[in-house]
């Protein structure tokens, strides 16, 4: 696994404390909730999960770790599953429960939540999971534990591409000033399988996805193309199809049961 890290005007801060603010931050810039959920349905993530999500019955359980703004669990809940959108900054859950009363949001930590054993039919997360510099175990651990037997867990975490080790300590260096601090952990397709089957899941399949999103940042920080660039987004739509996920794509995202046979781990 790949640590990155970023600036930070306060290092000190309590990872928790960090990751919340941090978040709260980027989701004020955005415009706060807004319950954009056209989009959903063509988004890689989506693609990949909706085969498995349609087998569930309507109402089944499911638990969006880390919503953000809540699009994805305001797009399940209208397919006609029971979503709790799970997510660390207070803030962004206040008003996504005012704005949106249809649907169910709850602050708090992925790691250590309080739902009951065996509580959901399926849990996804994107992006999310690899915040932590303990590591990932924590995560996949109360996924287990909040899932029923033969529930299903749907994760993507930063890819760490063909592209990040072939061009290793020679890529262009990022400009950061100041006080460093954990950001990320990046992994292959393989690592992450492992986390998954450490923490007592069956991995069914693993896949690279964003590939469009992979060149974008490869013009940028190797030939510091503005990402809002009409060049930069019409190259990168006319590369990516052509280039492997395992070389550019910024994601990768496992799909995992939990077998039936499988007991809660930890509390």
């Amino acid at each position: 696994m790949r640590k990155d890290y970023i600036a930070a005007a306060e290092p000190a801060d309590h990872e928790t404390k960090f990751v919340e603010k941090y978040w709260t931050g980027v989701w004020e810039q955005e415009g706060g909730p807004q319950g954009q959920i056209d989009r959903i349905p063509r988004r890689d993530e989506y693609r990949v999960m909706a085969p498995y999500m349609a087998k569930l019955p309507r109402g089944a359980l499911v638990l969006d770790g880390g919503c953000g703004l809540g699009d994805w669990t305001l797009a399940f809940t209208r397919e006609g599953f029971s979503v709790v959108g799970l997510d660390l900054s207070r803030k962004t859950v206040e008003q996504l429960q005012a704005r949106f009363a249809e649907a169910s949001f709850v602050d708090g930590d992925i790691r250590h939540t309080n739902f009951s054993d065996a509580s959901f039919d399926a849990y996804f997360s994107w992006g999310v999971f690899e915040h932590f510099e303990s590591g990932m175990q924590d995560c996949v651990r109360e996924a287990f534990r909040v899932l029923k037997p033969g529930g299903m867990l749907f994760v993507s975490v930063p890819l760490d591409n063909l592209r990040h080790a072939l061009l290793g300590n020679f890529a262009r260096p990022r400009s950061v000033e100041g006080s460093q601090r954990f950001y990320q952990y990046r992994l292959t397709r393989a690592e992450l399988a492992r986390e998954l089957a450490i923490g007592g899941f069956d991995v069914l399949e693993v896949s690279p996805i964003h590939k469009r999103q992979g060149v974008l940042r490869s013009l940028h920080h190797e030939l510091g193309l503005p990402y809002d660039w009409l060049l930069t987004k019409g190259l990168s739509a006319v590369i990516a199809p052509l280039l492997p996920g395992s070389l550019i794509a910024h994601m990768v995202l496992a799909v995992a049961l939990k077998p039936k046979g499988g007991a809660a781990h930890g509390g």
